[in-house]
């Protein structure tokens, strides 16, 4: 996971993410003085980093690999306290199933709320089924504030939170139920004070980037979103891992409900695995657009219920070797990683658009203008053009007095500020259309191409 995270770990929204935590680190609030459609506690976790180890997303990377390391330690560990007389080879998989999942460790490595909402949503689950067993209201009250926290580092764990407290209500003990959900209660609230403080500064412009873009913006200028949606529905059709942790956690509820002998309470542990993974996928399905990333906070749960299942299947199959069958699962989920990552070798990494950023600084004169994607100005250390911290809010066509109070700016306005050369430089890791229809090699005299990316620079005079 580190190894990857260092070298080709990248998805293109982890520019805007860095970008934000680099602003907040220099005195910036997001929502109050540039847009960030997210909560903000991941983008506070990444600034603190750079401001103890500097600007560089490596740091943030591998902290991202060893939070989504520590997610599927936690996992194991869940199994292994549960069933210590299977030995080491009922728990190896965990480690497979989900640390080798490509969503893991493609998603969970990059400068995103992936890794941090992984890891709290897995911990929160554990600290709540400890809070049941051990009888400890503590407990609970951190499991509100971690599974609270996931929430406020992405929305994507939103219903962590609610299906951890609703099992912990009914299987809590009859006189501490309501106080272990008040505890949970209290936990969740105070991860939220941050989100809350920025809130009294300016409700509109909260509400607007943690709710409204979400349910009313999200798909503008996508027309094919609809689309795009159902077949993110069936890609586990075409994908072997998605298709083994299904069978195995379906063969292992079975065995849980009719052949385990365990008892009620250790039952509704597994069955919280379920219900986690359930909301979860149910959850991430009604956002529009949605991506097949988004089902990553269900792999620790299912890989936990398809360790059982393939033991279960493994001792009926193999009765004498039942881990062949768990080392011959392992070895396909490891190809299939192998694979997925061998697929991606020549997409764009942080390596590729260092190169980028080094051609920027070298042809722009500091202070000068620059229009660029987030990943520029993070690398080069520029402040973006008040508007320009977050792409993907060009696509959207708000009143203008929404727009100023959001700190959002048509892609229109930037285009014709383009075309009268107002910037020294103008980055894109766009197609030749977008480069034609914004005329940028009339309008600049010098133009490089650079891993996939146009530089232009050096404005024509005004004729």
């Amino acid at each position: 996971m580190l190894a990857y995270s260092q070298t080709f770990a990248f998805a293109w929204d982890s520019g805007f993410h860095l970008l934000a935590a680099q602003l907040i680190k220099s005195g910036k609030k997001p929502y109050l003085d540039f847009a960030f459609p997210q909560t903000p506690l991941n983008a506070y976790w990444n600034a603190a980093w750079m401001r103890l180890l500097g600007d560089n997303w490596r740091v943030v990377q591998a902290t991202d690999a060893i939070m989504a390391t520590l997610a599927v330690v936690l996992a194991a560990g869940f199994l292994r306290s549960r069933w210590r007389e299977r030995g080491a080879w009922a728990v190896v998989p965990v480690f497979v199933l989900a640390g080798a999942n490509p969503l893991v460790v493609e998603f969970g490595t990059i400068a995103q709320a992936y890794a941090m909402g992984l890891l709290l949503s897995v911990a929160a689950f554990w600290l709540t089924v400890a809070a049941a067993r051990r009888n400890r209201t503590l407990f609970a009250a951190i499991a509100g504030l971690l599974s609270s926290a996931a929430a406020g580092s992405t929305l994507l764990t939103a219903p962590v939170a609610p299906v951890l407290l609703i099992w912990s209500f009914v299987y809590n003990p009859a006189g501490k139920k309501l106080w272990r959900a008040v505890a949970f209660l209290c936990g969740a609230l105070i991860s939220q004070l941050p989100l809350l403080i920025l809130f009294a500064q300016s409700p509109t412009r909260v509400i607007f980037n943690v709710l409204r873009y979400h349910m009313f913006y999200r798909q503008s200028d996508w027309p094919g979103a609809i689309p795009h949606d159902i077949g993110i529905y069936f890609a586990w059709l075409h994908s072997p891992q998605a298709l083994i942790l299904g069978t195995l956690t379906l063969s292992g509820l079975w065995f849980i409900a009719n052949k385990s002998g365990w008892d009620t309470s250790a039952r509704a542990e597994f069955y919280l695995c379920a219900w986690l993974a359930l909301a979860q996928a149910f959850y991430v399905s009604t956002a529009h657009p949605t991506f097949t990333q988004y089902y990553l906070f269900t792999v620790p749960f299912l890989a936990i219920l398809s360790s059982v299942g393939l033991h279960a299947l493994g001792a009926h199959i193999i009765p004498r070797r039942p881990q062949w069958l768990a080392a011959g699962v392992c070895t396909l989920t490891c190809l299939g990683l192998a694979e997925e990552v061998y697929d991606r070798r020549d997409d764009y990494t942080w390596p590729k658009l260092e190169l980028v950023a080094q051609k920027v600084d070298q042809v722009t004169a500091p202070g000068a203008p620059l229009y660029a994607d987030e990943h520029i100005y993070f690398l080069t250390r520029r402040a973006p053009p008040p508007g320009n911290e977050y792409l993907s809010s060009h696509k959207l066509r708000l009143s203008a007095a929404l727009s100023e109070t959001v700190h959002i700016v048509p892609q229109p306005e930037f285009d014709q500020r383009m075309m009268a050369g107002m910037f020294a430089t103008v980055e894109a890791c766009e197609d030749e259309d977008w480069i034609k229809k914004r005329n940028l090699e009339e309008v600049y005299r010098q133009r490089a191409d650079v891993s996939d990316c146009a530089i232009f620079w050096d404005p024509a005079p005004k004729k």
